[in-house]
């Protein structure tokens, strides 16, 4: 009898157990999820961009005329002042020049005296002719020729003074021509670079060579960034701006949006806009053609409630679609082990998270991003689902 029974509790053991057993199995099979609670924190919306850092005033000084370099009085990161000499082309030729045009016009002015000389005596001879033909001591040939003789010293007077003119004229570009040899600075600021040395020849036959190249004030630096036809709808004048270098990976720099350019530049189809940054430069840290990679802030929220991206992008499996309406942005949450949508309204985004600003959601409630498991995974849609800023 005792063994009966206990070959009767063996079975109950074993019924049981094979129970248990296929439940549990069961509920493994079930749908399983990968989830994420809703949180508050920080969501910032920016703009990212590259750009060169440059100085906001970049004179190019060169030179007008042709010559040899003779001396030069600057050197690169010399600070110089307006109208300060920074190199000098080799005179003698210039100056031989000017020579040459005073000479011209000393002999075009004693040209005007003889041509006054000649003018008085062509007077003279005229009048005497007048008197002598009104007595009938000469003939009307002789008096015609003296009155023309009259004409033509009284027009060389004319001539010769025009002649004066023209050698002064000459006289003044060979001064000036002499005066560039002179290479002045135009502005105050600091040399960031040197395009020659002594001895070396520059033309300046087709266009004018540049000798030098000064920042006018480098403690402040402006950022020329290009950005993308798709974002710059997004760009006010004034927005602030976060920047590094690779110069100093650890420091943030701070400055703001100066200017969008109408400008477009297209390379191989892609068209973006010039966006300036100006950027306080104290220090003299941020130097002329360093990379920046900009950050142009266009909101920025904190302590609000926010859901990760991914979530938007989860889709459940034909079964456990509700019939409620499915347009607009909505996530998903996970209730007794079943999928609920909840629509939303989303703010801003920063890639990784978007600003919730309405909707049936609460602070760490658990927001499925993916199916795991026994349950057949979905494919994502495209990105940027809800529409938020980006």
């Amino acid at each position: 009898m005792k063994k009966k029974t206990l070959i009767i509790c063996i079975i109950l053991i074993v019924i049981l157990a094979a129970g248990a057993f296929f439940v549990l199995r069961k509920g493994e099979n079930g749908p399983k999820f990968r989830t994420e609670k809703v949180t508050k924190g920080d969501v910032r919306a920016t703009v990212t961009a590259t750009g060169t850092v440059n100085a906001v005033t970049t004179v190019l000084v060169g030179t007008q005329v042709s010559g040899t370099i003779k001396t030069l009085y600057v050197d690169f990161n010399s600070p110089v002042k307006k109208g300060q000499l920074l190199a000098q082309i080799d005179p003698a030729t210039f100056d031989a020049q000017v020579g040459q045009a005073r000479a011209n016009l000393s002999l075009a002015k004693a040209n005007v005296e003889k041509a006054e000389a000649a003018l008085v005596d062509a007077k003279r001879t005229m009048e005497r002719n007048k008197t002598l033909y009104a007595r009938n001591l000469i003939a009307r040939s002789d008096l015609d020729t003296s009155e023309t003789n009259y004409q033509s010293a009284t027009a060389q007077i004319s001539a010769s003074k025009a002649q004066v003119e023209q050698a002064r004229a000459a006289l003044r570009l060979a001064e000036t021509n002499l005066m560039y040899t002179r290479i002045i600075s135009p502005v105050d600021g600091t040399v960031i670079s040197r395009s020659v040395d002594v001895g070396q020849t520059v033309a300046a036959s087709f266009q004018t060579p540049t000798l030098f190249n000064i920042a006018q004030d480098l403690t402040r630096m402006q950022i020329d960034t290009s950005v993308d036809e798709a974002d710059i709808g997004k760009i006010q004048v004034d927005l602030p701006v976060e920047f590094l270098v690779d110069a100093y990976p650890e420091t943030n720099f701070i400055g703001r949006v100066s200017e969008i350019r109408n400008a477009p530049t297209t390379v191989q189809n892609v068209v973006t806009y010039d966006v300036v940054v100006k950027v306080d430069n104290p220090d003299l840290k941020l130097k002329p053609g360093m990379t920046a990679n900009v950050s142009v802030i266009l909101a920025d929220k904190k302590g609000i409630l926010r859901v990760p991206n991914a979530a938007f992008r989860f889709r459940p499996s034909e079964k456990e679609k509700e019939p409620a309406d499915q347009k607009g942005p909505a996530v998903w949450v996970l209730e007794n082990r079943k999928s609920k949508r909840i629509k939303v309204t989303t703010g801003i985004s920063d890639g990784n998270y978007t600003e919730i600003l309405s909707g049936d959601l609460k602070e760490s409630q658990e927001l499925i991003l993916e199916a795991t498991g026994n349950s057949k995974k979905t494919n994502p849609p495209p990105m940027g689902g809800p529409g938020f800023i980006r």
